[in-house]
């Protein structure tokens, strides 16, 4: 009977060290909250890039009503359609992957140099973090005029 009770101690203690470290190490973590539609915006080449995806869209629209005009089949319009609106995609996608790889750095750059362990959009923050969104422009200008 003693030996139990030793032995359930013991497993209580070592239960309660192991919450004790769980809670020290969620404690340790330091959170920031950044508004990633803020600092895309806040990009130096955002509104470059805007114009020069909106007339390549111009363009690919243009480019399909000719198409589309010029085809008797619904089916091939269709596909037309469906084409012109896959290449648009893709070419926005080339257009805003500098601009978003450079707020991804300047992301990284701030959270190390503040010590952030973890960083979350503010849309999903309820309570909490530490705001670094203007810090990320900041870095984002740096970066930009580097370049």
């Amino acid at each position: 009977m003693v030996i139990f009770r030793r032995s359930v101690l013991a497993v209580m203690a070592l239960a309660f060290a192991l919450a004790l470290g769980a809670g020290t190490a969620q404690a340790a973590e330091k959170i920031g909250i950044i508004d990633m539609q803020k600092v895309v915006f806040g990009h130096p080449k955002f509104e470059a890039t805007q114009k020069q995806i909106g007339a390549t869209l111009t363009t690919k629209q243009q480019e399909a009503k000719m198409a589309i005009d010029a085809e008797k089949d619904q089916d091939k319009k269709a596909e037309i359609y469906r084409t012109k609106r896959m290449e648009m995609a893709q070419e926005e996608n080339r257009l805003m992957a500098p601009i978003l790889k450079d707020v991804d750095m300047a992301i990284r750059t701030v959270a190390k140099a503040k010590s952030f362990t973890v960083i979350f959009e503010k849309s999903t923050v309820i309570f909490g973090g530490t705001e670094i969104t203007e810090d990320v422009i900041v870095e984002l200008k740096k970066i930009g005029a580097g370049s």
